[in-house]
């Protein structure tokens, strides 16, 4: 099968949910028989030159980029505001030298399927349907105005939150329209799955979870349990920021008035200026971006992901369950991925409760060891990335055919 993979940004180097999202999707593609091409926005926060990837990948799978500036311009913010619906998030995505690029792809090249990484490739649709006959399929990495909707419940009032509300309306109004634009729609979890369905959606649909190569994951049992947590984050991403927030304010202070000892470590890259400073903390250090997430989450059994917003799922969570790792975290922050509290993974609220969860784990070796094991163990049940790319190979079989038939 000779697949199109269209991405809003470059998916190397994999060091956030999306990009890793899209890049492990296509590995397994490729590891499964298949052909996959990737027509990516090389944006200024998210810039890699083709030929400076890995030659194995290079060889794998066909990488073309164009360059889109993505920057956000105050000028174009009111304009956009005053004299359109689009959202603006939306409308810094669309680009005539992506256009062409894709127009020429699609008439130089044969492909089976078309897939779209995420709703920003969603104003391309027209064009798709003029240069290609085949399915469409949207993946939706996250229901998207989820993610404004929520933020905007933790944002005091202001010029800020008036126009956050502006946002999170056009955002919905934009994503319902997109729904049924596509011959297949491919949510990231069970749970957008539904939402989408509930807004609308009447496409064919099949769930498709970032999944990851075991292989690269190995198990780490952590020994010791130092009283260490550590957070790693893309910190341009608001529910990450909202989140450090939260957890610095209203977590920390029990935590380190209970047990003095206990360090906290932030990690992750694209921190605002002076962001360090802004974080600092009694035994809060910050690491800024680390060239290896794996290595750095390695150095700690326990694990903090804060999530007060966003949709889909976290890959990070995912990741350092793999790896061992103890994870404490939020209702959404364990959203969509369907773990069980005080099984595999610790779920509270309730700033207190997960102060006091983190404090008893760190006091109970057994009980962290036994989390540690049973994470690892649902993981390799629940994430394998090639058991979860041929699921969706089959599903774009049975509609190739329905349509050749």
């Amino acid at each position: 099968m000779q697949i199109l993979m269209l991405a809003n940004k470059m998916p190397y180097p994999p060091k956030d949910g999306g990009s890793i999202a899209t890049l492990s999707m296509a590995k397994a593609f490729v590891k499964l028989g298949h052909r996959v091409t990737i027509l990516a926005m090389n944006t200024y926060k998210h810039h890699f030159e083709v030929e400076d990837l890995p030659d194995d990948l290079k060889s794998e799978i066909d990488f073309y980029t164009v360059y889109v500036d993505t920057s956000i311009k105050p000028p174009e913010v009111l304009t956009n505001l005053i004299f359109s619906r689009l959202p603006y998030n939306a409308k810094r995505f669309i680009s005539s030298a992506y256009k062409q690029k894709l127009v020429k792809l699609l008439r130089e090249k044969q492909f089976d399927i078309v897939q779209l990484e995420g709703l920003y490739l969603y104003p391309y649709i027209g064009i798709i349907r003029k240069h290609f006959t085949g399915p469409v399929s949207f993946r939706a990495h996250n229901v998207e105005h989820e993610i404004w909707r929520r933020s905007l419940t933790n944002q005091r009032q202001g010029i800020k939150r008036m126009y956050m509300k502006v946002l999170t309306n056009r955002m919905e109004q934009f994503e319902v329209r997109s729904l049924n634009k596509f011959d297949l729609l491919v949510p990231i979890t069970e749970r957008d799955g539904h939402v989408f369905e509930f807004l609308g959606n009447n496409s064919p649909k099949c769930i498709a979870p970032v999944g990851i190569d075991l292989e690269n994951y190995k198990y780490k049992a952590p020994t010791g349990y130092k009283p260490e947590l550590a957070f790693i984050g893309s910190l341009d991403w608001m529910p990450n920021l909202e989140g450090i927030d939260w957890f610095l304010d209203k977590v920390w202070p029990e935590i380190i008035k209970q047990n003095p000892d206990v360090k906290f470590h932030i990690a992750g890259r694209n921190a605002p200026p002076k962001y360090e400073h802004k974080i600092k903390r009694r035994n809060v250090v910050f690491h800024g971006e680390v060239n290896d997430a794996l290595d750095y989450l390695n150095e700690f059994a326990f694990m903090v992901v804060p999530l007060l917003s966003g949709s889909g799922m976290r890959v990070k969570i995912v990741e350092g369950m793999a790896t061992g790792r103890v994870v404490f975290t939020t209702t959404i922050g364990a959203e969509g991925l369907n773990a069980a509290d005080k099984e595999n993974i610790f779920i509270d609220d309730d700033p207190s409760k997960m102060a006091h969860t983190i404090l008893e784990t760190i006091k109970k070796p057994e009980k962290a060891t036994e989390v540690s094991k049973n994470a690892r163990s649902f993981i390799e049940a629940e994430f394998d990335n090639t058991e979860i790319a041929q699921r969706l190979i089959d599903f774009f079989n049975s509609h190739l055919n329905s349509a050749e038939a």
